[in-house]
């Protein structure tokens, strides 16, 4: 059966507006009764994916691999690699392969363990925020640069390399420029735009005293449903090629000229390696189960570019191939980047991603080592791997010359950047120079780089370019939000969820709409959710994906689910005679025909970031060579079902095709109606199993959460959201943030509730059996915590049940309660499945929440 299909989850539904009002309600019922709780410590260390084989049963061929040339060893560095290593202790030899996170370790911890780098992940800023000012920033380099050059104790004292992910500008930097996403850059197809871009991101970063971007992303997506696809130029590899040597160039400069890692330049990083974007199903950190010449002529080429670029440090992919971790696989990491490419610099690891590795932890893995390691990126877990890893090597487990061999590559690196001989983060050339953030040439180079993105898709009738001299109705609630249009990687790791008082650099698309249209004449009109009878000349619409990071983004089908604006009302309009201009933004092609067909123009505006006058630049042609050139990078999608074939591969037929774009004065035909079949069937539907409710950082099937205080709502982001005195954040449980912080300040009434936003959900399934809500939770201070569990609330205004739960200690443990005691005997009509309060403040961290058949242990309070 092949059905159309299309979803909302905004707030206009009867029943979620009905049981938002029933949440809120909850927080005035009598106090819950006491609940015995089944506890259960559960480990916190997440279990490699099955199936996994050894490194024994995967082979590659290295003569199949091409010859590269990368930059010839310097000599003098060798001969002083010799020197620094014969005055170094083994615990300092250790240390130096260890990178641990902000969040996780202090500048004692550094000069203590010697550590060779630290890293700050996408929510790890200095203070209280996922991002900081430029003086946060500064100050807190300076500490940990301070205590890792603190001679005491040893005979040389080596400089940590500080790390982020500045993967479209340096976004954790309030202030800093933010340029579209990956995906649109790579519709640009400009090389020499691209480096422009990587050389203003390393100046931003050098004002906040970072020394090191794990950039570029050169994965070379083939399966769209994939959560990080924003992150790959193309889903063909001539463009990813074309692109890692120019990024190289710019973050680095180029080998042989004077200012190669100098002044206002930064040490690369090229990853995934390899084949991230080849996995299975397109799921994140999953099995790329193709060929060795597929691995070389699809996900290799960028790496070959890069390495010849002279890009520093690889990082080593969650993923598998075949069945092998990258981060255990000798074959990948040493018989064929180091050996038979040539790689001089060193490979880093992912999160933790060692510990995925069979019979490894995140706190115990000779086996990524021995492979060819040579930096584990223990962001939490760097004490314990410090510690095994010294072990290791005393015991013989790790032979000293691959610790020494790692160690030489990592100096090659910071000796390479001139790091022995550099002042304080603070104290460098550029470092706390406000005139390099955001300054003028970022700025119109970021706008350029929109403008250069955007791909035209349809324009029936020539609706473009708008006249600036008419009555212009915006909608969509992409127009006015910078950080729905910035997408993830923004601010914070997941993105969304900021106003725009936080891009104090960046404009809003509806100001570029307003600032291309006022001089000309016209007038503009602004209603977000649509409704507005107001007469206009023309409606431009703006609307689409809301921002999400690495597998939080990952789908089971690319049918575009409307969020935040309804898109039944771009019909209303067409239906008026009135032409309607739809401004797409996401972070992949989606399936969309329905929006198609109630637009007369379409444009794919992918993530354009904080330029969003660039996008008013080419609408209404304000200069005469603003045109659409951005042509598709990656195939634009005829069905929604599963995954679509890529450019060479059988049954290859999308709606749109790789290259396919439109520009201003094309004789093309109208596009018309297109089919509104998605090819999804009722089965395909289903959101999953209905007894999950929210794990790997994301609620599943048709929950959605909202954080709720008195009479005011704010639905649950991806990064962070806070409503009066209640806030909740991110913290991680078996992966990146894929946890919930819940944290009530004094007098907080605030509450998270987990909600059907339609009908009542049948959770009961097949069998008739008790129900169990299940969840993980740890009380981050270590202490204990009173919390309070309530479920389904009815429509006379009355929770059906509460009870209170004590989650005690610092360590995730594992809590029931009986369904049953917090009103949910009836399994078939649960409006509210969970929904968590707490009556005095304090914080707790919740993970992995879902029904599971009643275990009998847990008994409801009297």
């Amino acid at each position: 059966m092949s059905i159309k299909t299309r979803k909302s989850s905004i707030l206009k539904l009867m029943g979620g507006a009905a049981c938002l009002a029933l949440l809120s309600a909850c927080a005035t019922t009598s106090e819950p009764a006491e609940v015995e709780v089944t506890e259960t410590i559960v480990e916190t260390v997440k279990p490699a994916p099955a199936p996994l084989m050894t490194e024994k049963d995967v082979t590659v061929t290295p003569s199949l691999w091409p010859d590269i040339t990368v930059p010839a060893l310097d000599p003098a560095i060798e001969a002083r690699i010799d020197d620094i290593m014969s005055k170094m202790t083994l615990e300092q030899k250790v240390g130096q392969v260890v990178q641990g996170d902000t969040d996780s370790l202090t500048p004692e911890d550094v000069k203590k363990y010697r550590l060779g780098s630290v890293l700050s992940g996408g929510s790890s800023a200095p203070g209280d925020e996922p991002f900081a000012s430029k003086e946060a920033w500064l100050e807190a380099a300076d500490a940990y640069w301070n205590a890792s050059i603190d001679p005491e104790g040893v005979e040389i004292a080596i400089p940590i390399i500080w790390g982020i992910d500045a993967v479209h500008g340096h976004a954790n930097l309030y202030g800093a420029t933010v340029f579209p996403h990956n995906i649109g850059l790579g519709a640009a197809n400009d090389p020499d735009l691209i480096e422009d871009i990587a050389r203003i991101t390393a100046q931003e970063l050098i004002v906040s005293g970072h020394d090191w971007t794990f950039a570029p992303t050169i994965a070379t997506p083939q399966d769209d449903r994939w959560g990080r696809t924003y992150e790959g130029y193309s889903e063909r590899p001539e463009i990813v090629a074309a692109y890692a040597e120019r990024i190289v160039h710019g973050l680095q400069g180029v080998p042989g000229q004077d200012d190669f890692l100098g002044n206002g330049r930064v040490i690369s990083s090229a990853k995934h390696y390899v084949a991230d974007g080849g996995t299975k199903a397109g799921h994140d950190q999953g099995d790329a189960q193709i060929s060795e010449q597929e691995l070389i002529d699809i996900h290799a080429q960028g790496y070959f570019t890069a390495l010849e670029a002279g890009v520093q440090t690889v990082m080593s992919s969650f993923s598998s191939w075949n069945g092998v971790k990258m981060h255990g696989s000798h074959a990948m990491l040493t018989e064929i980047l180091k050996d038979r490419l040539g790689f001089t610099g060193f490979v880093v690891g992912d999160w933790n991603g060692h510990g995925q590795v069979p019979g490894c932890t995140n706190t115990d893995c000779p086996q990524s080592m021995n492979a060819g390691l040579d930096m584990y990126m223990a962001p939490d877990s760097w004490k314990g791997i410090y510690e095994s890893t010294l072990m290791h090597v005393q015991n013989g487990d790790i032979p000293m010359e691959r610790l020494d061999d790692a160690v030489r590559r990592i100096l090659r690196v910071k000796l390479a950047y001139g790091i022995f001989d550099k002042a304080a983060p603070s104290e460098r050339p550029g470092a706390n120079e406000a005139s390099l953030l955001a300054s003028d040439e970022a700025r119109a180079l970021a706008r350029r780089a929109v403008r250069e993105s955007l791909v035209l898709l349809k324009n029936d009738d020539n609706v473009l370019p708008l006249s600036r001299d008419k009555t212009v109705l915006v909608i969509g609630d992409g127009a006015e939000s910078i950080s729905k249009a910035a997408g993830g990687w923004t601010l914070s790791w997941q993105g969304g969820g900021y106003d725009n008082s936080y891009f104090p650099n960046g404009e809003s698309i509806l100001e570029g709409i307003e600032e291309a249209l006022l001089p000309g004449g016209g007038k503009l009109i602004f209603d977000p959710e649509g409704n507005s009878d107001a007469k206009a000349d023309v409606v431009i619409a703006v609307y689409g994906e809301n921002p999400y990071a690495e597998g939080v983004g990952d789908v089971n089908n690319l049918d575009f689910r409307p969020n935040g604006f309804d898109t039944e009302h771009l019909k209303t309009y067409k239906d008026k005679g009135i032409p309607v201009v739809s401004v797409f933004l996401s972070g992949r092609p989606l399936w969309v025909n329905p929006e198609l067909n109630n637009s007369d123009a379409f444009v794919a505006a992918w993530w354009p970031g904080t330029e969003g006058g660039g996008v008013a630049d080419v609408l209404f042609q304000t200069e005469p060579e603003y045109d659409f050139t951005g042509r598709l990078s990656f195939s634009w999608p005829a069905k929604a079902k599963g995954y679509q074939p890529n450019p060479g591969e059988a049954g290859y037929d999308p709606l749109f095709a790789y290259g396919y774009g439109l520009s201003y004065g094309d004789d093309e035909p109208n596009l018309g109606l297109v089919s509104e079949e998605s090819g999804l069937t009722a089965e395909d539907l289903k959101d999953g199993d209905p007894r999950e409710i929210f794990s790997s950082g994301k609620t599943r099937g048709s929950w959605s959460g909202m954080l709720v205080d008195a009479n005011e709502y704010v639905p649950l982001q991806q990064g962070a959201a806070k409503v009066g005195s209640f806030e909740v954040g991110r913290a991680d449980y078996k992966i990146q943030e894929d946890a919930l912080v819940l944290n009530w300040g004094e007098g907080s009434q605030g509450r998270l509730g987990f909600v059907s936003m339609g009908l009542p959900i049948n959770i009961s399934g097949s069998a008739d059996v008790d129900m169990d809500l299940v969840f993980a939770a740890k009380q981050p201070d270590s202490g204990s915590h009173n919390l309070t569990v309530s479920g389904n609330c009815q429509q006379d205004g009355e929770c059906a049940g509460s009870q209170s739960v004590t989650v005690s200690g610092g360590e995730w443990a594992e809590y029931r309660v009986p369904g049953a005691c917090i009103g949910l005997s009836d399994l078939s009509m649960v409006m509210v499945p969970a929904a968590f309060s707490s009556e005095t403040a304090g914080r707790v961290a919740i993970a992995d929440v879902h029904f599971a058949p009643a275990s009998g242990d847990a008994e409801c309070a009297e």
